[in-house]
């Protein structure tokens, strides 16, 4: 690696040596930014790679609220504003025990390159809470999410920081967090996306990051003489991202095999078909049930429980040609790069952040695997979000289709421009080395034209 960005590497591991996350997504996105350093002294002498690595604002809060059982609890709130030299910064909220500064960190630094490819004006945040919505009432959620909302609002505006949904956040935490937005400051402003269609929501919003991912795998596919129709598909998790990412699938023509949970991992050899996918969208979406259920209902389908000893996920190592990780960051190690390998896979969407590791990374470009990552791949949540605050901005509300186009016309844009700065700056596909490299030349231009802010 280069003096100069080896020694912000070191800098950062300094800084936060417990911050893991963190320090992968900075380590990953210096190694491809790495040969660019001896033909950009602008951004040496600026210093924008030592700036980029820290966040403008890094909010902390508590948030207090009463469960059914009138007892207070209490957790752990934050905002992570990372970068606002294209735009307000944009990023979705996680409401998920896991949730730390590290974890938070890593998206919002991530979120500035991905919203920069989408080409539209919006820079990177991240915010969320340890709060965990299983297993809580109607209730208890709205308490939550209020409480949430009265310390955030003073943090954000249309203009300023305009936060969505992510894991643990989705239509139902919105509605609430917004609600109590518009009941504090009598203001009916785009301040969250994500909202439902009646009160200022995007259609195809919940399906964009999903159905974004399938345009942008159909787009390399398709550069390549290949095709989803007739393929066997590997899809982790089950939440918002795994089910549309299936029904794109399912129109695409290509065959699902497997989905996940927290609790396990369901394969299903014969297909999962429409009427299954609606089955899982009640299940898990109505009913707030966990995939074990799917393998009662389907007996031809097998179900394996999470063991904590397991050193790789059986989800990966089933023979298929193209799978998409849309669950959680670091899914899949090396060993279940290994196995995708052996299983013959031939590209990796990535509908999840970060979802592999920097070893499995190596596998797959040593391996010759198209791996399109997540920071491009699944741009098409915060696309439409862009595209819900431009809605909001004008008092308007764009059919499905349009929607629907817009997003299509942004992923192969995105294609389009990773493929460009791989091939200009780092070796032909390499899609993780151009998605870096295409989204942090346009932030990068921001921040030298604006100074030293």
């Amino acid at each position: 690696m280069h003096d100069a960005t080896q020694k912000i590497l070191d800098h950062v591991i300094k800084l936060d040596p417990h911050q893991k996350e963190f320090i992968q997504a900075v380590t990953s996105f210096l190694s491809s930014i790495d040969t660019l350093v001896d033909d950009l002294p602008q951004v040496v002498y600026h210093k924008v790679l030592d700036r980029i690595v820290e966040p403008e604002r890094v909010i902390m809060f508590r948030v207090p609220w009463i469960d059914d059982d009138g007892q207070l609890q209490i957790n752990r709130g934050y905002r992570v504003q990372m970068n606002s030299a294209i735009g307000p910064y944009k990023g979705g909220l996680r409401f998920h025990p896991s949730v730390n500064l590290s974890i938070l960190k890593f998206l919002a630094f991530e979120q500035t390159f991905k919203n920069s490819l989408t080409g539209l004006s919006m820079g990177g945040g991240k915010g969320g809470s340890d709060f965990n919505p299983k297993g809580k009432s109607d209730n208890e959620v709205m308490r939550f999410c209020q409480s949430f909302m009265t310390e955030l609002a003073r943090h954000i505006g249309e203009d300023t920081d305009i936060p969505a949904g992510d894991i643990g956040v989705g239509g139902r935490e919105i509605g609430y967090m917004y609600g109590q937005y518009r009941r504090m400051t009598n203001r009916s402003v785009g301040i969250l996306t994500g909202k439902g269609p009646s009160y200022g929501g995007s259609f195809i919003r919940p399906e964009a990051t999903g159905y974004g991912l399938v345009y942008l795998t159909a787009a390399i596919l398709e550069s390549k003489g290949m095709s989803l129709e007739g393929k066997s598909c590997l899809v982790s998790g089950s939440g918002n991202v795994a089910q549309f990412t299936i029904e794109k699938l399912l129109q695409m023509k290509a065959k699902v095999l497997t989905l996940s949970d927290s609790s396990g991992v369901l394969i299903d050899p014969s297909g999962i078909d429409e009427k299954k996918l609606a089955y899982i969208k009640t299940l898990k979406n109505v009913r707030r049930g966990r995939i074990a259920e799917y393998a009662t209902q389907y007996k031809e389908a097998t179900y394996i429980p999470h063991n904590g000893s397991q050193e790789s996920n059986p989800l990966w190592n089933v023979k298929a040609d193209y799978a998409f990780p849309c669950a959680t960051q670091n899914e899949i190690n090396a060993q279940d790069a290994q196995n995708l390998v052996v299983n013959g896979i031939k590209l990796v969407g990535e509908g999840a952040n970060m979802p592999t590791t920097l070893e499995a990374d190596a596998i797959f470009k040593d391996s010759g695997i198209l791996h399109a990552p997540g920071k491009a791949a699944n741009a098409g949540g915060v696309a439409v979000s862009g595209l819900e605050m431009a809605q909001n901005s004008q008092k308007l509300q764009w059919t499905p289709g349009q929607v629907d186009q817009q997003l299509q016309q942004i992923m192969k844009n995105i294609f389009a421009s990773i493929s460009s700065a791989a091939e200009k700056y780092s070796t032909k596909d390499n899609y993780v080395d151009g998605a870096n490299i295409a989204g942090f030349l346009k932030v990068s231009e921001a921040m030298i034209a604006q100074g030293y802010v």
